[in-house]
C-alpha cells in the first residue's frame, strides 16, 4: 500500500502498470511552435486506453488494493475516471458502481455502462456523487476510488512524467491541466524529482478554477471543460500542487473553443475541453513557453460530448469567416426565392439552410421574409455576394458575426 508520493513510489506504480496502460505518443506540433515561437509538442492522452489519462490512477489504485478488490468498489466521478475505474474494474473481477452527476456527458456514462459498471446519475455536481458514492462504498463493503485525492491514485498520474523524461531530451516546460490536482501532482513530482529546473504550469477553466484563487461555485458549472470542473483543491493534492507546481493560469470558453477546433483542424487530434486546456493557454498567451528548449502539452483527454462538435464547428466557421446568414425581404410570389437563392449560387456559395420569416419584420402584405445560412470561402466573398444581392434589388442584411455588415 503506498503511503505517501515520491519517484519511488511513481517508479512501483509504473511497474503494476506494465502491459495495462499505452505509454502515448509525443507529437510535435508545427503549429503551435510557430505560433508560440518555441518547439511545442503534446503528449497524446487522448489517445490512452478509455481516451484518458485517468486509467494512469484507477489501475494504481485498484493493484495497490491486493485482495481487498473481490469486495468491489465504487467512485464519484464526472465521466473520465469513471470509465476509468470500471475498466481497471473490470480487469480485476470486481464490482463496481460509478456515481455521476445529473446531466454527466452521456458519451462517458455510456462507455462506463459497457464496461460493465453500474452508473447512478444523482446529485447536481461532483461533490454530491462523490457523497453518494464514499456512502455506498461503506454500507456494502467496498472500497471508494477517489478520482484524485488518493496517494496511489497521484503515483499512478505520476507515471506520465516518467514517459516524458524518457521521451523528450531537452524539457524545459510541461503544461498540465487542472481539476482536482492528481495529475499535475504526480507530473510534477515525476519531473522535477528527475529535472528540477523544468517548469510545470497548470492550467484550469477561468470558470471554475479554485488553485487560481477563483471562487467555489454552488450547483452545475458550465464549461467545455467539464472534466476538471472540480470546485475544491484536494486535502492530498493541494498541498503537492503548493509545493511542487510553479505556476497556475486560467482559460476562459472561447479559448477552450478556440483549442478544441485547432487540435482537430491542424494536429488531427479529438479532444475534449478539459484535455485541450493547456493548448488554450499558449494560444491566448496566458503560457508563454520555453524559447530554448522543448515544451510539452499534456492533452489529457479525448472523450468528447458529440452534442458539443457542431456548436464548436459553426462558431469556428463564423470566426473565420467561412459563414453566411442573411435576413431578406423578397415578394411573396412563386420563384422569388428561387431568384435570390441564384445570385448566391451564381457566386459559389453553398446553401446550408433557408426558412421563411413572417414574424418580427415589418413587411408588406404581399411580401415574406427569409433568412438563410451559406458556406463560403472568406468574409471577402461573403461582403460580394452581399453587394451582388444589393445590386440586384435585394433588401438584404447580414447576420454572419464577422462577415459583412
Amino acid at each position: 500500500m503506498i503511503q505517501s508520493v515520491d519517484l519511488d513510489a511513481i517508479r512501483a506504480a509504473r511497474q503494476s502498470l506494465a502491459g495495462l496502460v499505452d505509454h502515448t505518443p509525443v507529437i510535435s506540433s508545427l503549429a503551435l511552435s510557430e505560433d508560440s515561437e518555441g518547439g511545442v509538442v503534446l503528449k497524446a492522452e487522448n489517445l490512452q486506453r478509455t481516451g484518458s489519462f485517468k486509467i494512469r490512477g484507477a489501475m494504481a489504485k485498484l493493484a495497490s488494493l491486493g485482495p481487498e478488490v473481490r469486495a468491489g468498489v465504487t467512485t464519484g466521478s464526472a465521466g473520465n475516471h469513471a470509465q476509468a475505474v470500471a475498466f481497471a474494474a473490470r480487469h480485476f473481477g470486481a464490482p463496481c458502481s460509478i456515481f455521476v452527476p445529473t446531466g454527466a456527458p452521456i458519451t462517458k456514462i455510456e462507455s462506463s455502462r459497457r464496461l460493465g459498471a453500474t452508473v447512478v446519475e444523482t446529485g447536481p455536481d461532483l461533490r454530491a456523487a462523490v457523497a453518494a458514492a464514499q456512502e455506498h462504498a461503506a454500507s456494502e463493503g467496498m472500497t471508494y476510488c477517489a478520482p484524485f485525492d488518493d496517494v496511489a491514485v497521484v503515483a499512478g498520474q505520476g507515471t506520465l512524467g516518467l514517459e516524458l523524461i524518457e521521451d523528450i531530451e531537452d524539457l524545459e516546460m510541461v503544461i498540465v491541466p487542472v481539476g482536482g490536482g492528481g495529475l499535475i501532482s504526480g507530473v510534477a513530482i515525476a519531473v522535477k524529482s528527475l529535472l528540477p529546473e523544468v517548469q510545470v504550469i497548470g492550467v484550469q477553466a477561468r470558470v471554475c478554477s479554485p488553485y487560481a484563487g477563483g471562487a467555489a461555485h454552488e450547483g452545475p458549472v458550465l464549461t467545455l471543460a467539464d472534466g476538471i470542473a472540480v470546485k475544491y483543491p484536494g486535502v492530498i493534492t493541494g498541498p503537492l500542487v503548493a509545493r511542487w507546481v510553479d505556476d497556475i493560469v486560467t482559460v476562459d470558453e472561447d479559448a477552450i473553443a478556440d483549442a478544441m477546433v485547432m487540435l482537430m483542424d491542424r494536429a488531427k487530434l479529438y479532444v475534449e475541453g478539459a484535455g485541450a486546456v493547456g493548448v488554450a493557454a499558449l494560444l491566448a498567451r496566458e503560457v508563454a513557453p520555453s524559447r530554448t528548449g522543448t515544451t510539452c502539452v499534456v492533452v489529457s483527454g479525448g472523450n468528447v460530448d458529440l452534442g458539443v462538435l457542431p456548436g464548436l464547428i459553426r462558431r469556428h466557421e463564423n470566426m473565420m469567416g467561412r459563414r453566411l446568414s442573411i435576413v431578406a425581404r423578397i415578394d411573396d410570389r412563386p420563384g422569388s426565392l428561387a431568384k435570390l437563392l441564384a445570385v448566391f449560387a451564381d457566386g459559389n456559395a453553398d446553401l446550408i439552410e433557408v426558412e421563411h420569416i413572417r414574424e418580427g419584420l415589418d413587411l408588406h402584405v404581399r411580401e415574406t421574409g427569409i433568412r438563410a445560412t451559406f458556406e463560403v470561402r472568406s468574409a471577402e466573398q461573403a461582403r460580394s455576394l452581399v453587394e451582388s444581392a444589393r445590386a440586384a434589388g435585394y433588401d438584404i442584411h447580414a447576420t454572419s458575426k464577422l462577415s459583412v455588415s
